[in-house]
């Protein structure tokens, strides 16, 4: 059942949560990042902070902790935001187009972004540099996740291909694509393994990928609507995507 129902993000377009799940984050076409207290003295779920700062729709949020957060807007950068004071700290430009995804390693120092010019960026955030730029897409970057290595992470875009890239290398490893997938993919996330890479689609798919061998290993279709985001859990014992037809549906 629902254990708590509240007003959200104008539009909203992303959300996050904070381990072990006192805060949420959400953002969308108001260009805010707000934050909800999940577990106030009162009992009641409100706004603690709205981060204003962004000239373009929150399009990705990212807790590091519970005082610092990582948006991505269509303003073309990244931020890193202090929530206790509301203030944004480094932010983070290069790319030439709208940002539409980010993902954070492992380790929390660094993290990688997808944008609307087609490439993928390694951040230091400790320093706010981009220290190396990934080429091979044709379209808008949708969707972005690192391999829980930290090394290796996956892209998902409008031109109807996934890739996987090495941050050793500094270069593309992979294609992921089929003559009969002709949409774009939404959203990326791998197994807990490693060794399939699962992606959403507009053609109400989801596909599953063998990372080795760069061949489909499963396809879900159940959904009657556009793919428009998916997760592993911890424990990589399911999956769950949810869909425009407003269904979430987990799969094991």
């Amino acid at each position: 059942g629902i254990n708590a129902e509240y007003g959200v993000c104008s539009e909203m377009l992303t959300a996050a949560n904070m381990l072990p799940g006192n805060f949420v984050a959400c953002g969308g076409l108001d260009n805010l990042c707000s934050i909800y207290n999940l577990k106030t003295k009162e009992g009641n779920v409100r706004v603690t902070r709205e981060l204003a700062g962004h000239n373009g729709y929150l399009s990705c949020c990212r807790f590091l902790s519970d005082k610092q957060i990582l948006t991505s807007s269509g303003d073309t950068t990244c931020a890193l935001w202090d929530i206790e004071t509301g203030q944004q700290t480094t932010t983070l430009t290069g790319h030439e187009g709208d940002v539409n995804c980010i993902s954070l390693a492992p380790d929390m120092n660094t993290f990688i972004s997808g944008s609307c010019d087609t490439t993928t960026k390694l951040w230091d955030i400790r320093d706010g540099m981009s220290n190396q730029t990934f080429h091979g897409h044709e379209l808008d970057i949708n969707s972005i996740a690192f391999m829980s290595n930290g090394l290796n992470f996956a892209t998902g875009s409008d031109d109807a291909t996934c890739r996987m890239f090495d941050i050793r290398s500094d270069q593309q490893l992979g294609c992921y694509t089929g003559e009969s997938i002709v949409c774009g993919i939404t959203s990326v996330a791998f197994s807990k393994s490693g060794r399939i890479l699962f992606a959403g689609y507009d053609d109400y798919n989801c596909h599953c990928w063998d990372v080795l061998r760069q061949e489909r290993s499963a396809q879900l279709m159940s959904h009657e609507n556009r793919v428009s985001c998916l997760g592993v859990n911890e424990d990589g014992m399911a999956l769950c995507t949810g869909s425009w037809d407003s269904f979430l549906k987990i799969w094991n």
